[in-house]
């Protein structure tokens, strides 16, 4: 190619050049809408992607099945001949729960010195078949029989427990065991149960101490609010489980009454009690539900009354939602048996006249 040709090449290469800046430097304009025009249709694009709105979970609900007194002595002790049917037909609603607790109010040792009071109260290893037999998963021994026979049963009490799989809470080998509640897990959520006992008979005898067996006593304020807060740390429900009241009387005592607000201070989610061998009843303390008194359950003889019944709450998160206590009556062979009808409307009846004494709110709030 000749120089003039090759110069003639540059020039033309050189105004394509500058052609295609001027076009480039205008090309945005032509998309840019003139006053009073519609504007330019631009391609759509993909939006942002928009988190799922994550709903709250509902918390699971939870049923507890609640009984008061149990012991295997005089016309009970018979029933453990069968023990798979020692409850008789009541087993139903215990093993119809997601939870079953009572309060085992006896030794169970075949061993050990009586101790210097009215009315002892053991049973063999059995109880505890009967007990799994009929669906109970758990027992409170914070009572005034559990040192019957005295530190050799109460080992004995412990020691076939842990040998039949029942758990047991309210007293132990020392005070850290005595006090501990038991922690179980159901349908995910986790239950804590402190067992306490306010029975003033043999209590400074009988008291859990650092270095010797016992009960886990409510008269140690400071160990007992230690105890409930300490379970609020490892549990989404809290249920303390008290052997408390004036035997017989169907209102609760100004102790009861005030110790019930420290546990609910101390984060109990429901506080339930035994030991007056009659029916007292329930209402709400601020959030915290409380029932001071279910009467004997499974029971060997006469008594201040014959009304028993099952407490059966249903817990969603940290608040009981619905509470039901199922009339029974403790018959003949010492087995509660539930009741219906009028028989049933007489017990309600009884525990809605017991509910005026309570100083308990009868709305949850």
């Amino acid at each position: 190619m000749s120089s003039t040709s090759q110069r003639g090449w540059r020039a033309v290469l050189a105004r394509a050049v500058a052609v295609a800046a001027v076009v480039g430097s205008v090309a945005p304009l032509a998309c840019a809408p003139r006053s009073g025009s519609a504007p330019a249709w631009r391609a759509p694009q993909a939006a942002s992607p928009t988190p799922a709105a994550t709903a709250a979970p509902v918390p699971t609900e939870i049923t507890l099945a609640l009984a008061g007194d149990v012991h295997f002595t005089g016309r009970t002790l018979r029933l453990l001949d069968h023990p798979d049917t020692a409850f008789g037909e009541v087993a139903s609603v215990l093993r119809g729960a997601d939870l079953a607790v009572v309060n085992l109010e006896t030794a169970v040792t075949t061993r050990g010195a009586p101790q210097p009071k009215q009315y002892l109260f053991r049973a063999p290893a059995s109880a505890y078949t009967a007990l799994r037999a009929a669906g109970v998963d758990g027992a409170s021994v914070a009572n005034n029989h559990t040192l019957d026979y005295g530190h050799v049963g109460l080992l004995d009490t412990l020691g076939s427990a842990r040998a039949a799989g029942m758990p047991v809470f309210g007293a132990g080998r020392n005070a850290g065991e005595a006090y501990a509640a038991w922690v179980t897990t159901v349908r995910g959520v986790r239950v804590a149960m402190v067992g306490l006992s306010q029975v003033r008979e043999l209590a400074q005898a009988w008291a859990a101490t650092d270095s010797r067996p016992g009960v886990a006593m409510a008269y140690d304020a400071e160990r007992a609010v230690a105890a409930v807060r300490a379970a609020r740390q490892r549990a989404d429900v809290v249920v303390v489980f008290m052997h408390w009241g004036v035997e017989g009387s169907s209102c609760p005592s100004g102790e009861m009454r005030s110790f019930a607000a420290r546990m609910a201070g101390a984060g109990a989610d429901v506080v339930v009690g035994t030991h007056a061998h009659t029916l007292l009843a329930d209402g709400w303390l601020g959030r915290t539900y409380v029932h001071y008194g279910l009467g004997n359950f499974l029971w060997y003889g006469s008594s201040h009354s014959v009304d028993s019944g099952v407490l059966r709450l249903t817990v969603r998160g940290r608040t009981v939602v619905r509470n039901e206590f199922l009339p029974a009556v403790v018959s003949e062979t010492g087995q509660p048996v539930l009741l219906s009808g009028a028989a049933a409307e007489r017990v309600r009846d009884r525990v809605a006249r017991a509910q005026r004494c309570t100083g308990l709110s009868r709305t949850r709030p």
